[in-house]
């Protein structure tokens, strides 16, 4: 399927043949749904944590003694009833990353891919670069390509130029990650998908 190529002042400047079994793959909702519930899993800590009954310190004698008080028959004053006392069934040190088979975690992003493409939403670059540093500029030509929402996939070869991402920063709802860094749930989250021409080689090479 053949795709228009333009630059940054929304100029067509040629066209560009995408493959079909990266950009047409049949959409399935279900590998959607399990690369970015692993995505999300693998990204949380398990750091969260309480102390159980048996962290607490303190004195493990009998508060007092067990009848003739009126008070409740109490064992020790680490019981999870009291304050200061421990916690029953609390957050505990976890690990939250599962494993997902590579070929889902290739399909999962051929599909998101596919999905943009169905909606018309994806939009190639022939170059990201600007001649200075100027968040106001890229405002202005990312308004004129009627972009709100997008992520913007880049070349590893430009990691060094440093003038288009520090243009980027300040934008909301945009975001710049290189093809290594490509993923469903970011795909997903967007509304548009701005890839480079070079970065679009690299993306095909990748999940070919």
């Amino acid at each position: 399927m053949k795709h228009d190529i333009i630059n940054l002042d929304s100029k067509k400047v040629g066209t560009i043949e995408l493959n079909k079994s990266i950009f047409s793959v049949p959409i399935r909702k279900d590998i959607l749904k399990d690369v970015v519930d692993w995505q999300l899993a693998n990204r949380r800590q398990g750091t969260h944590k309480v102390k159980q009954r048996s962290e607490i310190t303190g004195t493990t004698a009998k508060a007092f003694k067990q009848k003739g008080t009126g008070r409740a028959r109490r064992g020790n004053l680490k019981t999870n009833i009291l304050r200061g006392g421990g916690v029953t069934h609390g957050p505990v040190l976890r690990d939250h990353k599962r494993k997902l088979p590579k070929k889902i975690r290739k399909l999962g992003l051929k599909t998101a891919l596919s999905v943009k493409e169905k909606e018309k939403k994806i939009i190639i670059i022939d170059k990201l670069s600007i001649n200075k540093i100027s968040t106001n500029e890229i405002s202005k030509k990312l308004e004129k390509l009627k972009v709100k929402s997008a992520l913007i996939i880049d070349s590893s070869a430009n990691k060094n130029d440093k003038t288009f991402k520090q243009s980027i920063l300040n934008l909301h709802n945009i975001n710049l990650l290189p093809v290594i860094g490509m993923n469903v749930y970011d795909i997903l989250k967007f509304n548009n998908l701005i890839i480079s021409k070079d970065a679009l080689a690299e993306v095909e090479k990748k999940l070919i």
